[in-house]
């Protein structure tokens, strides 16, 4: 077992920094770190939290790290910034609405670039979180940025999915049909103190009503004011129950199950891609092909498939040196 991976499951906290600036340095120490811890997790529970900009997500992940803290558990906070587009590093807006925690030892806080990536959630969230596990974390928030339809990514490593809405969120339907909406295990309709937020958890609730995508599990609709804490309570009662329903029926298991079969899918598909990329770099056939698109001579998807079907992917072309 790696050094980083034993100090990491001893509980030092320095360790899991560090293993986390290796992940995100694409270390091939890390690699052999999260190979060796991979057997000790599974006991966290994992919280996801989406919506649109403006709905209060950091607050509401803010306030539900105070209520697990005073019920002694340890909390492990991954807020998915965006990139900053002069250094590619993450804007760190959410750590600065989370001061009160920095000097909890109970509370580790790291905020992840997006660095472009669709879908609002980069893959080495995924790594991260089976750190944090290892690492004897109780709850892991994970609050992703709020880019509305895309931000789909949240189901393939939470365990619970918080959707966040406010009355600003636009109108009703439009919200509602919005794809993002299909992945809440547990809606809320935070600043409930604003005009509109009694009409929107209506229309929340009759959607559900009119929806059979989740036949055993009917997700609540909670109204919060975050800022105030007002529903917080509430809120944190919904996501227990809805993992004491998980727990008795098999759901977790099986959802963690179909977590782990995607993430070795994205993986391998990240693997081709890289061999890919490598493979054609310097073939001058395709510059041709590039070349002869950009100027009409043949259109891209009939030029793709003529190329897939070249003699450069022949069955051996992994291993194959490029031309």
């Amino acid at each position: 077992m790696s050094d980083i991976a034993e100090r990491l499951l001893a509980g030092e906290q320095r360790a899991l920094s560090r293993l986390i600036t290796l992940l995100e340095r694409g270390d091939p120490d890390a690699a052999m770190a999260m190979k060796a811890i991979d057997g000790r997790t599974g006991r966290a529970y994992t919280v996801g939290i989406t919506g649109p900009p403006g709905a209060g997500k950091s607050t509401i992940v803010d306030q539900l790290t105070q209520l697990a803290r005073t019920a002694g558990s340890t909390v492990g906070i991954i807020a998915v910034d965006p990139t900053s587009p002069y250094s590619g590093g993450a804007i760190l807006g959410d750590r600065i609405r989370m001061q009160r925690h920095y000097l909890d030892s109970g509370v580790f806080i790291r905020s992840v670039a997006t660095r472009g990536q669709s879908g609002g959630l980069p893959r080495i969230v995924k790594s991260m979180v089976r750190a944090l596990d290892a690492a004897g974390t109780d709850l892991i928030l994970v609050e992703t940025v709020g880019v509305g339809q895309t931000e789909l990514g949240i189901v393939s490593v939470a365990d619970t999915v918080l959707v966040a809405l406010n009355p600003e969120s636009g109108d009703s339907i439009q919200t509602l049909k919005a794809g993002v909406m299909e992945i809440a295990d547990v809606f809320l309709v935070n600043k409930a103190d604003r005009d509109g937020a009694e009409r929107m958890a209506t229309a929340i609730t009759g959607m559900l009503q009119m929806s059979t995508t989740s036949p055993r599990w009917s997700p609540p609709v909670v109204l919060t004011t975050a800022h105030t804490g007002q529903g917080i309570d509430d809120l944190w009662g919904k996501i227990q129950g809805h993992r004491q329903f998980q727990t008795i029926s098999g759901e977790l298991e099986a959802r963690r199950g179909r977590q782990r079969k995607r993430e070795f899918l994205e993986a391998v598909e990240e693997g081709l891609a890289q061999r890919l990329r490598e493979r054609v770099k310097n073939d001058t056939g395709l510059n041709a092909t590039l070349e002869q698109v950009a100027a009409k001579e043949t259109d891209p998807y009939s030029a793709a498939l003529n190329y897939l079907d070249s003699s450069l992917f022949s069955p051996n072309w992994l291993n194959a040196p490029p031309a």
